[in-house]
């Protein structure tokens, strides 16, 4: 199945660009600048595409972005700590991101005759991110069928959207995915700041798949309270 990757840089995408390498025909990694606070993601994401030897393309769409406002991932918003299932993690929302991502990485995929999209959407994401949802990406496809009758039959590959985020450590674990060439940190600061939603997220993704996350934190025992470990 030709496949092309929407790779933000995190432990998440890059996993999946490393298991569709392993298991079908990986054409691409597609990046976005949506005006996000830092782009340290996006230099890992090119480092990625680099180590599994395939075409990087970053789409700027950063004018798109600011008009997107309101969260704390575009805005000057403080980032809160803890854990995603805090109510105050949803100001860590952008509006219609994985919509808009989509719908661009869809033209691309059909001008190049790909056969799927893939994306990294997990189970972890269903409570805070509604373009998360197995009914949004579910919709989505049946949308894209036919927003490209005739043009193509371009499938969306969400191998994770029903597992949660150990599962996707366990896998890349097995694979072999170096965790140190990813970033998932929402604050972009010398190292992952082990306090913000994604952080305790990942820690706690490790904790559970039994394996050892290989991250620097600066504050590296946080998520212990915020998952009540």
């Amino acid at each position: 199945m030709k496949t092309l990757v929407i790779c933000s840089g995190g432990m998440d995408s890059v996993t999946l660009a490393h298991k569709v390498a392993r298991e079908h025909e990986l054409i691409g990694l597609v990046s976005f600048d949506y005006g996000q606070r830092h782009k340290k993601e996006l230099d890992f994401a090119r480092a990625c595409a680099d180590d599994l030897k395939t075409e990087y393309v970053l789409i700027d769409i950063a004018h798109i972005g600011a008009q997107l406002t309101g969260s704390a991932l575009t805005d000057d918003v403080e980032v809160p700590d803890g854990h995603y299932a805090e109510e105050s993690m949803r100001i860590t929302v952008v509006p219609n991101r994985n919509a808009i991502m989509l719908t661009i990485a869809y033209g691309i995929a059909s001008a190049r005759g790909a056969e799927a999209v893939a994306t990294a959407v997990h189970g972890g994401d269903h409570f805070i991110y509604p373009d998360c949802r197995p009914a949004f990406t579910e919709s989505f496809e049946t949308m894209q069928r036919h927003a490209l009758d005739g043009l193509g039959e371009v499938k969306l590959y969400t191998p994770y959207v029903h597992k949660p985020k150990d599962a996707i450590a366990a896998e890349g674990l097995k694979l072999g995915v170096d965790y140190r060439k990813t970033w998932s940190c929402y604050k972009g600061g010398a190292i992952h700041c082990g306090r913000c939603g994604t952080c305790v997220e990942r820690r706690e993704a490790f904790h559970l798949a039994g394996g050892i996350d290989p991250t620097d934190y600066a504050d590296p025992d946080f998520w212990k309270a915020a998952c009540d470990v």
